[in-house]
C-alpha cells in the first residue's frame, strides 16, 4: 500500500469523506477541500427508508470533484430498530432534546461507517477520516459526540497494520462544536450550493416533509441566518 498518496494535480494528501448527501457531510467535505485534501467519498446504502438522499451524495461528489465516489451496500434494515430502516413511524414536530436517544438512531450506524471508511484509508495509505456528525444541533444520537469520535479515532490505531506500524489516524469532525447556523454560514462562506442535499428523514414525493428532527433543524438554521433553504425553494419551483 502507497503511503500517503498525493493527488497528482492538487499535491493534497488523499483523505476518506463519509458522504450521506445531506449538508453537514457536504460542509464537511468542503472545509477538508479548502484544507487541501484530496477526496475520496464513500457512501453507505444502509436500508434507508428512501433512496433520494444517494442521490444528492452523487451531486454533491460531482461538486467538491473527489477523486472516487463508492457507493456500498451494508443492509442494516436487516436488523431494524430505527425508524429510518424499519416500518415505524418517523417522530414530527417533536421538541428535540439532546438528553433523548429518537427512535431514528440507527444502532451502531457510524462505527459501521468509520469502520468501513477505516478500510479504504488504510488501503490508500491515506491516514484522515472526515465525517460531517454534530454536538450541537443534533437528535441527540450517541454516535456524534465527541467523546465517541475521540475513542473510534484511539481504536483505528489498535485496529489496522498501519496503527501497529505505528502510523496515526486522524477522525476529523470540523462542525463538532457548530450550531447548525454556524455550519450553514461556513459552507456559504465556502461557495456551497445547497441545494443539491437532502436533509429529510421522511420525504414525500414531491419533497422534504418540513416536520422531522433533520428538517426543523435545517429550517431553524436558514432562519437564524435569515435566508431561504435553496432546497426547499427548489422543491417549491417544481410544483408551481
Amino acid at each position: 500500500m502507497a503511503s500517503n498518496p498525493r493527488d497528482a494535480a492538487g499535491g493534497g494528501a488523499a483523505a476518506v469523506l463519509l458522504l450521506s448527501g445531506g449538508l453537514d457531510s457536504y460542509t464537511a467535505g468542503a472545509i477538508a477541500v479548502a484544507e487541501g485534501f484530496h477526496l475520496h467519498a464513500l457512501t453507505v446504502r444502509y436500508g434507508q427508508r428512501h433512496a433520494r438522499e444517494l442521490d444528492a451524495a452523487r451531486a454533491v461528489a460531482a461538486a467538491l470533484r473527489v477523486a472516487r465516489h463508492i457507493e456500498i451496500a451494508v443492509d442494516l434494515a436487516a436488523f431494524g430498530g430505527s425508524s429510518l430502516t424499519a416500518d415505524v413511524p418517523v417522530p414530527k414536530d417533536r421538541p428535540i432534546d439532546a438528553a433523548e436517544i429518537p427512535s431514528t438512531y440507527v444502532p451502531a450506524r457510524n462505527t459501521v461507517f468509520l469502520s468501513l471508511a477505516l478500510a479504504w484509508a488504510e488501503v490508500l495509505g491515506a491516514h484522515d477520516i472526515f465525517i460531517g456528525v454534530n454536538a450541537l444541533d443534533y437528535s441527540g444520537y450517541p454516535d456524534c459526540r465527541p467523546e465517541y469520535v475521540e475513542a473510534f479515532e484511539r481504536l483505528a490505531s489498535l485496529a489496522t497494520a498501519r496503527g501497529v506500524q505505528g502510523e496515526r489516524f486522524r477522525i476529523h469532525a470540523p462542525l463538532q462544536h457548530l450550531t447548525k447556523a454556524d455550519i450553514i454560514r461556513r459552507g456559504l462562506s465556502l461557495g456551497l450550493d445547497y441545494s443539491l442535499t437532502h436533509s429529510c428523514y421522511d420525504p414525500a414525493a414531491d419533497g422534504p416533509c418540513g416536520h422531522c428532527d433533520s428538517c426543523l433543524l435545517r429550517a431553524a438554521g436558514f432562519a437564524q441566518l435569515g435566508i431561504a433553504d435553496p432546497a426547499v425553494a427548489e422543491t417549491s419551483s417544481k410544483d408551481c
